[in-house]
């Protein structure tokens, strides 16, 4: 048996990656078009193959000075997605009800918040939760411009992308968040992490119990400027981005 398979062998109960491979070859057109956070997610098992192979994907995305400083931590272990479970279900308290105040009246805002609440209800059945980390060049309590910021979280974010257009490809529901990991010395401590090695943000990966679809985005003309900020001339050019039904994000 290969060795990842002895903690839990997942292909006798669910998919596995010869099942969702084909997906992989997905134009790179529809992934974007579709992709879209998929927080409620069935308890079922996600083959490991199939998370490594994401990551795998993840990896081929540039780092700074092509550092390749990521670490991913992938929990499977039910006690410790308990514990990221309070961490952000107490965030959720927080932010969540601030969101819903400010957003009274908003549907579609109102749709996102609750399958916010969903997630968070739910955190802990999860199959998969991908801790994905940056080692070194990070001084948290030196003062630095805003660019050295932007230059080293620059790193993940883009293999985190390519994580979700994986995942999104094979079938896989997942969506980026960072609320649980609001007390990096808590976050540390239950996943060992050592000083050197930065949590950044966690991908919840499961199997959907929606569906991906066309997303709801403002039209390009509106957010793009010429030369300085303010000098729109492609406007009213576009038009409006595809529509999306429930939780879009």
């Amino acid at each position: 048996m290969n060795d990842r398979h002895d903690v839990m062998d997942t292909t006798a109960t669910g998919r596995s990656l010869a099942d969702v491979r084909a997906g992989l070859r997905m134009p790179l057109e529809e992934a974007m078009l579709t992709q879209r956070a998929i927080r409620r997610l069935l308890p079922d098992p996600v083959d490991d193959d199939i998370v490594l192979r994401c990551i795998e994907l993840a990896l081929r995305a540039p780092t700074g000075s092509n550092g390749q400083n990521w670490e991913f931590v992938v929990v499977k272990d039910r006690s410790i997605k308990e514990r990221f479970a309070r961490m952000n279900r107490q965030a959720v308290g927080v932010y969540g009800g601030i969101g819903k105040r400010v957003n009274r009246g908003n549907e579609t805002m109102e749709k996102i918040l609750a399958a916010v609440d969903w997630q968070a209800e739910h955190f802990e059945e999860i199959p998969v939760l991908v801790v994905a980390c940056l080692r070194g060049n990070h001084v948290p309590f030196v003062p630095l411009p805003p660019m050295a910021q932007s230059s080293y979280y620059g790193s993940i974010y883009p293999s985190v992308q390519n994580l979700l257009l994986a995942a999104r490809a094979m079938g896989l529901g997942a969506a980026l968040i960072t609320l649980p990991l609001w007390s990096t010395t808590a976050v540390r401590r239950l996943l060992r992490l050592p000083l050197s090695v930065m949590p950044c943000c966690i991908v919840p990966m499961g199997w959907p119990r929606g569906c991906y679809g066309p997303t709801t985005r403002k039209p390009v003309g509106e957010v793009v400027h010429l030369d300085h900020f303010g000098n729109q001339p492609w406007r009213d050019e576009t038009s409006g981005g595809l529509r999306c039904g429930d939780e879009v994000a």
